[in-house]
């Protein structure tokens, strides 16, 4: 039998059968069981901040992993406290900042619902239509795609989507509320950013009535859109964040990060993760940001971004780009992105079909004009099988 049959015979059936078997994987590139070497710009969705097999995690973690693996809540490790301080710092929550440690990002969605609960016990949340927020009971009540949800409802109550305009925003908002959880951009819907000047209005109506504004960074955060956070571009403070992917560089870890009172709504016992900031995830998360802020690579992404998105735009069925720094969607002028993703794989290039229309990109911070140029000559090919 093939390795796909025995995936199949394997596997839960809740996902799609998937295009290779990887084997290895060494900067922006991967290579599958045959040999076969893949240009990685998906950078396993966001997460592979590093790339693959940078020799700063790798050595981090084989040292971790020699020294101290797990030791539960019980009990507390300097790696767990490091990365709490560096969070705090690089969120901008500051002294008065908390770090509640999951294992994933729906773990910190759910610590963010747990939150807002506490602020407003039977009070509203309000989320965006067509956003994502994963795939746990909680996670997916807040997800605004129809889709994902109605197999499993009813899911949690006082929870309302609204359209992503300030208007729907004005009109929704009231004492009720609870919190606002927001993408800044969505990334499973295509790479779609919040119109220009709705944080600072959400800002301002969370203050106003009393919900907090919970912002969900896990896609968008760990320097991808060419700063820490992509709330820090509208220069605006959110009560919490919620954080995973990029800052773990492929270890699994998550994370919810208060700000100012909201930082004292759990108290002792309310919320727990066993595995939740054990010493292998935390250690690895320092040197990924050490390692980010070492290297440059947030101010690489603000630079590699618009470069990509120029190569890009011009090319055969290539509407317009959007997005913010290494978070890019290519919008299409004909509903062909899932075919021109399978040929991109057949050819040596893996990319997302976000959906029918777009694709997404999101290539380790790390890229350089070599990969770039590869990249540009592999997609023209693939969007020219389809043109």
């Amino acid at each position: 039998m093939s390795w796909v049959d025995d995936y199949t015979n394997s596997l839960m059936k809740s996902a799609p059968t998937p295009g290779a078997l990887l084997v290895r994987g060494e900067g922006c590139y991967v290579w599958d069981v045959d040999g076969k070497r893949y240009l990685d710009f998906l950078g396993g969705i966001a997460v592979n901040s590093l790339g693959h097999a940078h020799p700063v995690l790798v050595k981090a973690v084989s040292e971790q992993v020699a020294s101290l693996v797990h030791i539960s809540n019980l009990f507390a490790s300097p790696q767990q406290i490091e990365l709490a301080q560096t969070l705090t710092r690089i969120t901008g929550a500051g002294s008065q900042g908390r770090v509640f440690f999951g294992n994933s990002g729906a773990e910190a969605i759910e610590a963010a619902i747990k939150l807002a609960r506490r602020n407003k016990q039977h009070g509203t949340i309000i989320a965006l239509e067509n956003s994502f927020h994963g795939r746990t009971t909680g996670s997916v009540s807040l997800t605004g795609k129809p889709a994902l949800r109605e197999d499993f409802e009813p899911l949690l109550p006082q929870v309302s989507h609204i359209a992503s305009t300030i208007e729907a925003l004005e009109a929704a908002m009231t004492h009720d509320v609870a919190a606002l959880v927001v993408e800044p951009i969505k990334g499973e819907a295509g790479v779609i950013p919040l119109p220009d000047g709705y944080l600072q209005r959400a800002r301002e109506l969370c203050t106003e009535f009393g919900a907090l504004l919970i912002i969900d960074e896990i896609q968008t955060g760990a320097g991808r859109t060419g700063t820490w956070f992509a709330y820090q571009q509208a220069g605006i403070v959110p009560d919490a964040v919620a954080i995973a992917k990029g800052i773990g560089g492929g270890v699994p870890i998550g994370a919810l990060v208060t700000f100012g009172a909201a930082s004292d709504l759990f108290t002792k016992g309310q919320h727990g993760s066993t595995f939740g900031g054990n010493p292998l995830a935390t250690g690895a998360a320092i040197a990924v940001i050490g390692e980010i802020e070492r290297a440059g690579l947030i101010e690489n992404a603000a630079v590699r971004g618009p470069q990509i998105r120029a190569a890009i735009e011009g090319l055969p069925l290539v509407a317009s780009t959007r997005g913010a720094g290494l978070l890019i969607g290519i919008v299409l002028t004909e509903p062909v992105a899932t075919e021109v993703a399978a040929t991109a794989l057949q050819l040596g290039l893996i990319v997302n079909a976000a959906n029918d229309s777009s694709l997404r990109i999101a290539p380790p911070l790390i890229v350089g004009g070599a990969e770039i140029t590869e990249f540009v000559s592999l997609l023209t090919t693939a969007l020219e099988a389809h043109a």
